[in-house]
């Protein structure tokens, strides 16, 4: 009998071997192809070098640009500023999950499920496990805790206090939104404290640096609130009326196309964390390969992008002078000592205003100074690497802002000047875009990647 066994073993190795498609060759491992995919929303920049630093007089006398030619890699970027209306995006997905969490955890408390109806509906999915495979099974009984059992987003989230389904519905309701005593005007809103994020990343560069440890050491886990500080536009300007701005700015549908701010370096971290997982989430829903993460750019990236392909340029469209040939003003800045308005704007203005530089990018000097990955150091020109150079250090607090804003002189909006907020700091004139690393494109004669 166990000569019979090895016997059709071997036989079923030898059918499979002739039957191979390689042919005995190496021909490498075969995975899935991959079709890259434009991002939406983003140019492609392509790698190049660059003299990065002050060519001109610096004159604020820094001294922290001196000139240094590095090489950066392709990368793709936002064409314009993230927009009040994709941070709401973002802010919405996270108020959606945090009341369904709720809704999850009350209904398993309560030993609920949609077959109950009312709250039930909205119980784990994992409550369920007719359909679940033995791996799924596994994973729930081992690993699934309140943090990651997946939700239930079949069910649409009643919003209107009149169709409630049921009494635990209205409670945990009611724990979302301001305490009575908070609201006026008859308006009680939602708690935008509670609206948090939480996400785990892997800290690489510590990780490649270390002589010792294990992976988990190096797993960092964020939980921060996400909406944006509204009240950056009082508390920038002392003795200065901006109610309005205060009250309307980031939720008025008035303002949906313009740059998001008040917005910190941490919370722009978690943006591009939850942008990655949004996408990723709707690829594997398609059975895609993952994408590669969205990320703040480097100083150098930025730098690079904001040149625009013009060698030695003061400014994205090249300069040295901030009017154009018809007498315009070529970005919203300040201008004039008091006179925030003679460039046709005073606040900041819609993310595509104003002409593009050659690589396509809207307002890479001026309406609002960006944040990027990179940590402030003014001497940090004389030490980072020439390839892909970045001066990230996870103890450093101080994150460079690039481009200028609408309450800047024009010295801040040219493209070697260097400036830093702190990465826990928000501000009416700080927001942020994004980038990701280019893997390819498709070809459109023929569908390959080139």
């Amino acid at each position: 009998m166990k000569k019979l066994l090895l016997s059709s073993i071997a036989f079923v190795f030898l059918l499979t071997s002739c039957g191979s498609k390689t042919k005995g060759e190496l021909v490498g491992a075969q995975g899935k192809k991959w079709y890259p995919e434009k991002p939406y929303g983003m140019e492609l920049i392509p790698r190049g070098a660059f003299i990065m630093g002050k060519s001109e007089e610096d004159q604020a006398k820094t001294l922290n640009a001196p000139t240094k030619t590095v090489t950066v890699r392709s990368f793709y970027m936002d064409d314009t500023e993230i927009t009040n209306s994709e941070y709401r995006q973002f802010v919405e997905w996270v108020q959606d999950s945090v009341i369904r969490t709720r809704l999850a955890i009350l209904a398993d408390e309560l030993g609920l499920s949609a077959e109950d109806g009312g709250i039930g509906d909205y119980a784990y999915k994992d409550t369920d496990t007719t359909d679940m495979s033995a791996y799924q099974k596994y994973m729930a009984d081992n690993y699934m805790d309140f943090d990651n059992r997946p939700l239930s987003r079949d069910e649409e989230l009643i919003l209107d206090v009149n169709d409630y389904p049921d009494e635990y519905y209205v409670e945990v309701m009611d724990s979302l939104y301001i305490p009575e005593e908070e609201s006026y005007n008859g308006q009680r809103t939602i708690d935008v404290t509670k609206l948090k994020y939480k996400y785990n990343w892997m800290d690489i560069e510590a990780a490649a640096r270390s002589q010792s440890g294990s992976r988990k050491d190096f797993i960092r886990k964020e939980e921060l609130e996400i909406y944006p500080d509204t009240t950056v536009w009082i508390r920038d300007f002392e003795y200065s009326y901006n109610e309005p701005m205060h009250n309307d700015y980031f939720w008025h549908d008035a303002y949906s196309d313009y740059p998001v701010v008040g917005v910190n370096w941490k919370q722009a971290q978690a943006f591009c964390n939850w942008r990655t997982k949004f996408k990723n989430d709707d690829q594997k829903s398609r059975g895609k390969q993952f994408v590669n993460k969205f990320r703040l750019p480097t100083e150098a990236e930025w730098e690079y992008a904001a040149r625009g392909g013009i060698e030695g340029g003061t400014y994205p469209w090249g300069g040295p002078y901030v009017i154009s040939d018809t007498g315009c003003f070529m970005a919203n800045f300040k201008p004039q000592r008091g006179d925030y308005a003679a460039d046709a704007a005073l606040y900041t203005v819609e993310a595509k205003s104003y002409e593009p530089n050659d690589f396509n990018l809207y307002n890479m000097a001026g309406n609002v100074s960006e944040w990027t990955n990179s940590s402030y150091d003014p001497s940090s020109y004389d030490y980072v690497s020439t390839m892909n150079p970045n001066g990230g250090d996870g103890a450093n607090s101080r994150k460079v802002i690039r481009g200028g804003s609408w309450k800047d002189v024009a010295y801040f909006l040219q493209v070697s000047t260097r400036d830093y907020e702190y990465a826990d700091s928000a501000r009416s004139y700080v927001g942020f875009r994004t980038v990701q690393d280019y893997m390819g494109e498709e070809d459109s004669t023929n569908g390959n990647g080139l």
